[in-house]
């Protein structure tokens, strides 16, 4: 539907209009994938075979696909991290993935070439942002200097003057946490980091708690797929990875990332709630 009827914004064609509003369909798949390899993967014999493994690739590929002709190559990256953290925890062994990561590795100069241009293009930036200061490396530059100009203590609530002053893109969304940094320096980003470190913590053991295989899969894969979002724009603000459209965890304004990441709270409380009972 997003590729027949979808609307147009900044380049890409991933919404839908649903006429009361505008929703994003590849941002539930963040939940959807890891309940789908998970639910292939519990009724059969772990750890899994190659047939399996060559299946739950199928079943990721597939949709990461279609995100990826948007085009929106972050969220498919992270829409297959999510499905892959599902098939890791179900007890691959270490020379298959190794094997996996061997593999993946050599497809990447051959897929490079498939790339549209905009991934290229921040890949070169992140190399090299002082080359196209004005342009493509406008968001990364701005964004090192809220966070360096933050210091230890910060300047303040409000008192940012990257965000105060717009020269710092996105300043809502995906580098909202430039913002956060240059407000409350290195002392306000340890008390958060160490916050998402307890919430991914609190994931995994809801996991190694959970009922049956199911439910330890998808628990696990929604905690490190938490982690990845966490990681990945922490490492895009302070101009460590290519900036992607990955938005920070429950501090970054949006309506459908806010929805999907909820509703897999929601399910850990579940599978919590229904966890085993130790006697």
């Amino acid at each position: 539907m997003v590729a027949g009827i979808g609307e147009i914004r900044s380049g890409s064609k991933r919404w839908l209009n649903l006429g009361v509003m505008s929703f994003q369909p590849s941002e539930l798949l963040k939940l959807t994938m890891p309940m789908m390899v998970a639910w292939y993967l519990h009724p059969r014999q772990l750890p899994p075979s190659w047939k399996d493994i060559a299946a739950v690739g199928l079943l990721i590929a597939i949709p990461a696909g279609l995100i990826a002709e948007q085009p929106d190559l972050g969220t498919a990256l992270l829409v297959s991290a999510a499905g892959a953290f599902a098939l890791f925890l179900s007890g691959m062994r270490w020379w298959k993935i190794g094997s996996l990561l061997a593999v993946v590795g050599a497809m990447v100069p051959a897929a490079w070439h498939f790339l549209h241009d905009y991934p290229r293009h921040r890949v070169r930036t992140l190399l090299d942002p002082e080359s196209d200061p004005l342009g493509n490396g406008w968001h990364i530059i701005q964004s090192q200097i809220a966070v360096g100009s933050g210091g230890v203590f910060g300047k303040g609530w409000q008192h940012g003057t990257q965000s105060r002053l717009d020269f710092l893109p996105e300043h809502t969304t995906d580098f909202i946490f430039a913002v956060f940094s240059e407000e409350f320096g290195l002392v306000g980003v340890i008390c958060v980091m160490l916050l998402y470190a307890f919430i991914i913590g609190r994931c995994l053991w809801i996991a190694m708690e959970a009922r049956d295989t199911y439910s330890r899969l998808l628990a696990g894969a929604i905690g490190m797929s938490f982690f990845v979002y966490v990681f990945v724009n922490g490492g895009m603000v302070a101009g460590m990875l290519p900036v992607v459209g990955v938005p920070m965890p429950l501090i970054s304004y949006g309506g459908t990332s806010a929805v999907s990441l909820l509703t897999g709270f929601g399910v850990l409380m579940s599978i919590y709630a229904n966890r085993k009972i130790h006697k």
